[in-house]
């Protein structure tokens, strides 16, 4: 195998001469290296190695952001399983029930039996894709834990009035429409 300095030589690119001062300074870094003990700082091998550095970091971080995306798919594909499997009829739709999806006031149309279900909180409504479905509270929790903006929270109505409300007589009905 001919060296890298035999190649340049036969190319033309140097002559001997530069070719033995190239070698004299080496040889005289090394001997002054070896005398002292202290090493010369080759710039260009650490500007390298700091590059390496810099792309073995960018690297990490591509793939932290890719293993997130993935980990985000996989929860989205159970969350859809979940909601698949799980989902409950709707009935015949014959009561409007008004329920808010962030600040937004959406309507599904369910039959009687099954708006008390969603009253006394055995079913729980999700949204996916926009589409509102019903299922068992029991999965819900499940969905909320893993996707949480998903379910559609419905907050119970206060059991106890104040002792001074002068309306604590009066209760208000749940099935109640304005």
């Amino acid at each position: 195998m001919v060296s890298l300095q035999e190649q340049l030589m036969k190319a033309g690119l140097v002559d001997k001469k530069k070719v033995n001062k190239v070698q004299q300074d080496k040889s005289k870094q090394w001997k002054e290296e070896r005398r002292t003990g202290v090493q010369s700082v080759d710039e260009t091998r650490e500007a390298a190695l700091e590059l390496q550095r810099k792309n073995a970091e960018r690297a990490r971080e591509l793939n932290a952001q890719r293993d997130a995306a993935a980990a985000q798919k996989a929860i989205l594909a159970q969350v859809v399983q979940m909601v698949q499997q799980h989902r409950q009829s709707k009935g015949h739709g014959e009561v409007a029930y008004n329920f808010t999806l962030g600040s937004k006031i959406d309507r599904i149309y369910v039959s009687n039996a099954v708006q008390q279900h969603l009253v006394n909180g055995r079913l729980v409504i999700v949204v996916l894709d926009d589409v509102a479905e019903l299922v068992p509270k029991v999965v819900a929790d499940k969905i909320a834990e893993r996707m949480p903006e998903l379910v559609v929270t419905v907050k119970k109505p206060v059991t106890e009035p104040a002792e001074d409300d002068p309306y604590a007589d009066y209760k208000i009905p749940d099935d109640f429409t304005w």
